[in-house]
C-alpha cells in the first residue's frame, strides 16, 4: 500500500497484500458483490447453487495460478452461456434442479468451451498484442463493455423495484461512501453500502430469515462428473468465441485503472495487464474446465468484481485469492450461505444500479484512453451496431435472446460477433478519404 503526499491516495496494486484484517473485509466485499448474479445463473441454468458457488471460488484460485497472479480478476458465472446450457439442462422454471445426467451432458460442453479459450489464448500468445488489435480494437472491447453495463440495467432497476426504499437507501450510502470515505473505509463503500441497506431491512422487517433458519449447518456441495455429449459440445463450446470480446474489455479496463493508479501512487513500477491477453483466455479457460469437471456453470472474469476494484483502487490479487476461498467456504457452510442470500433483492438492486453503472463508463473510459475516433465513419459504424444490437436484444427480446432464422441467439454475444466480423470487413477492405485510406 502507498499515500500519496498531496491526497493521502489509498490503493492497493496486484502485488500488493493488505494487513490481515483489512484483507478479510476487501475479500468479503468481493462475494458479495460476486454472490447474486453468480446464484441467478445457477438458478436459471438448473445447477446446484452450492456447487456454483465452490467452482466460482476454486476456478478463480486456478485462474490465478496458471496466470502467476499478474491478473487481478474474480471468475465467476457466465449470462452469455445460460441460453445455451438450458438448452441442454432442458429446465423451464426459475430455481427447478435438472437432473444429473442433464448437467453432465452440459458440463461436457463446458469443458469443451474451456478449451477453446484456451486454444485462443495460445493463438494470441504465438501471434502477439498487436495482431489480435486488429481484431478486437478498442472499439470493439469498449463497445461491449458499454453494452454488458448497460444491458444489466434492467435487471439492476427490477431488483430494486421490489423496495425502492431500501434500494435508494442502499445506493446512496454506497455512493456517498465511494466518494467521501478515506482509507481503509473509503475502500469498503460496497460492503459498508449493503449494510447500511441490510440493516434498514432489518428495522423495516423486509428481511425473510427463513434463508438462514432453513439452511443446513453444513452440506458437501453436489458435485457430478461431465458425461461425453456431441450436441452439449455442439451447443455450449462456440458461445466461448463470442465472450472472448467481453473479457477482453475487462482486460483491458484493468490494466488502464492499475496503471493508473501506480502512476497515481508514485509508482515506478509498470503493470503490463493488457499484454496478458492470451494468459487471460487460457486462465479462463482452466477456470471454465475446473468449473464443468465438478459441476458448476461456465464463466468468465467479473465485470461486477471489476467494478468494485474500480471504485475501490484495491486490485489486490490475494484479495481476490481469500475472496476464492471464502466463497468455497460459503458453500460449505450453508448458514453463512444463508447469510448472504438473505440479502433482499432490494439492497443488491440499489448497489447493482452503481456497479452495473460502472462497467459500463469503463467501457467509455476505455475508448477515451486509447483515443478511439468516433468521428470516423468506420468506427461508428462498429460502435452503433453493437450498442444497439447488445442493448435492444437485451431489452425487446426475453432474456436477452434475439429470435434469428429459428434459433435464438444471445444478444450481447451477438453483438459482439457482429462488430468483430464489421470490424475486419474494414480492416481487409479499408475505406478510401480523399484517395488515402481511413485509419
Amino acid at each position: 500500500m502507498s499515500n500519496t503526499k498531496d491526497h493521502q491516495l489509498v490503493g492497493y496494486l496486484p502485488d500488493d497484500t493488505p494487513p490481515f484484517w483489512k484483507l478479510v473485509f476487501f475479500a468479503l466485499q468481493q462475494v458479495v458483490v460476486m454472490f447474486p448474479a453468480t446464484v441467478m445463473v445457477a438458478l436459471l441454468t438448473g445447477f446446484h447453487v452450492s456447487t456454483t458457488i465452490f467452482a466460482s471460488g476454486l476456478a478463480t484460485l486456478g485462474f490465478i495460478l496458471v496466470t502467476k497472479g499478474r491478473i487481478p480478476l474474480y471468475y465467476g458465472s457466465s449470462f452469455s452461456y445460460i441460453a445455451a446450457v438450458t438448452a441442454v439442462t432442458g429446465v423451464k422454471a426459475f430455481g427447478e434442479i435438472a437432473p444429473d445426467i442433464a448437467i453432465s451432458q452440459a458440463q461436457c460442453g463446458i469443458v469443451a468451451s474451456g478449451l477453446m479459450s484456451i486454444l485462443a489464448g495460445a493463438i494470441i500468445n504465438k501471434s502477439g498484442r498487436d495482431k489480435i488489435e486488429r481484431v478486437l480494437p478498442p472499439v470493439v472491447t469498449g463497445s461491449v463493455a458499454v453494452v454488458i453495463g448497460i444491458a444489466l440495467a434492467g435487471a439492476a432497476m427490477d431488483q430494486a423495484a421490489g423496495n425502492w426504499t431500501l434500494s435508494i437507501v442502499t445506493l446512496l450510502a454506497t455512493i456517498l461512501f465511494s466518494v467521501y470515505l478515506r482509507g481503509t473505509l473509503g475502500q469498503l463503500p460496497v460492503l459498508l453500502g449493503v449494510g447500511v441497506g441490510y440493516l434498514v431491512s432489518a428495522v423495516t422487517g423486509a428481511v425473510d430469515y427463513s434463508a438462514i433458519t432453513e439452511a443446513a449447518a453444513f452440506s458437501l456441495p453436489h458435485f457430478t462428473f461431465p458425461k461425453w455429449s456431441p450436441a452439449a459440445i455442439l451447443a455450449i463450446m462456440p458461445v466461448a468465441i463470442a465472450t472472448i470480446p467481453e473479457s477482453t474489455a475487462h482486460l483491458y479496463q484493468i490494466d488502464l485503472y492499475v496503471n493508473n493508479l501506480a502512476k497515481k501512487l508514485g509508482r515506478k513500477k509498470t503493470y503490463p495487464i493488457a499484454d496478458l491477453l492470451g494468459s487471460n483466455l487460457i486462465g479462463d479457460g482452466l477456470a471454465d474446465i475446473i468449473a464443468g469437471l465438478i459441476g458448476g456453470p461456465a464463466g468468465t472474469n467479473y465485470g461486477e468484481n471489476n467494478s468494485v476494484m474500480a471504485i475501490t483502487r484495491n486490485f489486490s490479487v490475494p484479495v481476490l485469492g481469500l475472496a476464492a476461498v471464502i466463497a468455497m467456504v460459503l458453500s460449505l457452510f450453508g448458514k453463512l450461505a444463508g447469510v448472504v442470500n438473505s440479502v433482499p433483492a432490494a439492497v443488491i438492486g440499489g448497489v447493482s444500479v452503481y456497479l452495473f453503472g460502472v462497467i459500463g463508463v469503463q467501457g467509455v473510459a476505455l475508448m477515451m484512453s486509447e483515443k478511439v475516433d468516433l468521428f470516423s465513419a468506420r468506427n461508428l459504424a462498429v460502435a452503433a451496431t453493437i450498442l444497439i444490437i447488445g442493448i435492444g436484444g437485451s431489452f425487446a427480446f426475453p432474456n436477452g435472446m434475439i429470435p434469428m432464422g429459428g434459433a435464438q441467439l444471445p444478444a450481447i454475444a451477438t453483438a459482439a460477433v457482429f462488430g468483430i466480423v464489421l470490424n475486419l470487413v474494414f480492416e481487409f477492405f479499408p475505406p478510401k478519404q480523399n484517395g488515402a485510406a481511413e485509419e
